[in-house]
């Protein structure tokens, strides 16, 4: 009864905060004078100029979803594969992109390329004009976002390698070698990890509305932005957000539909820890140069920019006192979120794991499309189902912004606290139970010391998405509650560009720290947590 209960409770909380305010921003779209409409649709389906804004936001998502695949999948099989070296330092330096909003990507490759850029004065006039017309665009705005987003199929494709089993690897190399053996038996068998990694990059991508903004590169996402922030048309901008909503469950019920029975077919194999990596040979050498190239051109370079433009003592100190009181509440705001976020993960990934209840794929669905969905249609949501007299000690106060969070990043934790709740043997729970431990006992004294660190994992998760987000806060936050990103989002407008690079790498650093120590942490005993 305890364990029906508080799951219930769980279930219910995530479908208030996360789908009924996707719920209601639909409703409220569909009323005019109180009576069903379709009148802030028209404008969206009529309009020549909003299908231009769908063709660039496709274009644009398409570009950087075959480029992220198309890198990103061969260097998750380099570094989860191979006896490359230092795989755990590039893994980590290319997920960094990742780790903090992407529009501070685009500033640093602005502070390289742009008119007043480093290069600008080694260029001359004409090379700058070519960058800067390939910066502000498509091209520019492609080349952030597949930065951004590269790490998605490398983390995938490495989580699903660990799901095949050596032994037909083995089997294989028999009759063939490694480039046979990864071209029949591997990769087909972790094609539905690089499919699935594929709708991720091309539905974030799809939703992202920060970089195309400040490269000037028009898109959908954009125009519902605009609407509701500079013209307050709630409708129009409604109307702009639900093509998003629709776009991203049409194509996540796709992979449901198409990629659930093979990935079903996927655990996690025992003997994934002995298997032999792939000895590059003549080519390691090759490959770590080739490794070293991309993550100097698409990390390092860009933020050594960052480094050098934030130089100097005065410029911290501008940077603390226009955005100190920011910096504070980021860290508290991400910290609250990140705790709230761990113990709602844990539970659904409890209650995914073990399907507690028949409609765990329904959760676990509802969870991955609210991840999906574009911020801002999960903080229209918000604004459509709060922003009422009766609320506003939800909506004028930061506790909006961590709905936000909630609805959007429960999927990573649950994700996280389901992969460790799957190697603890059900065994340990049973027979706790048949010792006559309650289930609230069996979770704190049996389950959660054992997923302990899986739960830690899924709190710094929790806290650096929480922290790097810029769409929901800033549609949400009430006055004198905004985060750093959003300030640095807002000072780009007028601030000097020592001041936007100072602020990038407060930023950064706030995120990049907790990252690297659980990095850190995890690596020693990844392969210890069940000893």
């Amino acid at each position: 009864m305890q364990k029906r209960v508080f799951l219930a409770i769980i279930i219910v909380l995530l479908l208030l905060v996360g789908l009924l305010p996707v719920f209601s921003m639909l409703v409220n779209s569909l009323g005019l004078d109180s009576h069903f409409s379709f009148v802030a649709y028209e404008g969206v389906l009529t309009s020549r100029h909003q299908w231009v804004l769908m063709g660039h936001s496709m274009a644009l998502s398409s570009i950087v979803t075959v480029f992220a695949v198309a890198v990103g999948v061969p260097l998750g099989i380099l570094f989860g594969k191979t006896d490359f070296p230092f795989r755990s330092f590039f893994m980590f330096l290319f997920a960094i992109p990742l780790l903090i909003p992407p529009y501070i990507t685009a500033v640093s490759w602005f502070d390289l390329l742009g008119r007043e850029g480093l290069l600008a004065p080694f260029m001359g006039p004409q090379l700058t004009a070519a960058a800067g017309r390939f910066l502000f665009g498509l091209p520019g705005s492609a080349l952030v976002l597949f930065s951004t987003f590269l790490s998605i199929p490398m983390i995938l494709t490495m989580v699903f390698l660990k799901a095949v089993n050596p032994r037909l690897e083995e089997a294989g190399l028999l009759a063939s070698g490694w480039r046979g053996v990864l071209k029949g038996i591997t990769i087909p068998l972790i094609l539905p990890g690089i499919l699935l990694s594929a709708i991720l990059v091309f539905l974030l991508s799809f939703g992202e509305f920060g970089v195309p903004n400040f490269l000037r590169y028009d898109v959908f996402p954009v125009e519902s932005f605009t609407q509701f922030s500079a013209f307050y048309n709630f409708k129009a901008a409604t109307a702009a957000a639900v093509p998003l909503a629709a776009l991203t469950l049409a194509i996540l019920a796709g992979e449901v539909w198409f990629l659930r029975k093979k990935g079903s077919q996927l655990r996690p194999s025992p003997d994934a820890a002995t298997a032999f990596p792939i000895p590059l040979g003549k080519y390691r050498r090759l490959m770590f140069s080739s490794a070293t190239v991309l993550g100097l051109v698409l990390v390092v370079l860009p933020f050594s920019v960052l480094v050098i433009q934030s130089a100097g003592i005065k410029n911290y100190v501008e940077a603390f006192n226009r955005a100190g009181d920011s910096i504070v509440r980021s860290i508290l705001y991400a910290a609250s979120g990140a705790v709230l976020l761990t113990f709602i993960g844990f539970f659904t990934g409890y209650l995914i794991q073990t399907k507690a209840v028949k409609f765990w794929r329904t959760i676990d669905f509802i969870t991955i499309f609210l991840f999906a969905l574009p911020g801002t249609v999960i903080g229209i949501g918000l604004v459509s189902l709060w922003n009422r007299p009766w609320a506003n000690l939800i909506y004028g106060t930061s506790a909006i912004i961590i709905l936000g969070y909630l609805a959007r990043y429960t999927a990573l934790t649950s994700r996280i606290c389901a992969t460790r709740l799957s190697q603890i043997p059900p065994s340990m729970e049973e027979a706790a139970q048949v010792a006559g431990a309650g289930w609230f006992r069996r979770m704190i004294l049996i389950v959660a010391p054992l997923a302990r660190r899986s739960i830690f994992a899924a709190f710094i998760v929790g806290y650096i998405f929480s922290l790097r987000d810029t769409g929901i806060t800033m549609l949400v936050y009430p006055a004198g509650h905004d985060t750093l990103p959003v300030r640095i989002f807002t000072l780009m407008a007028n601030g000097s560009s020592r001041l936007i690079a100072a602020l990038c790498i407060i930023m950064i650093a706030i995120t990049i720290v907790p990252a690297a120590i659980l990095w850190a942490i995890s690596r020693p005993v990844a392969g210890k947590e069940m000893t």
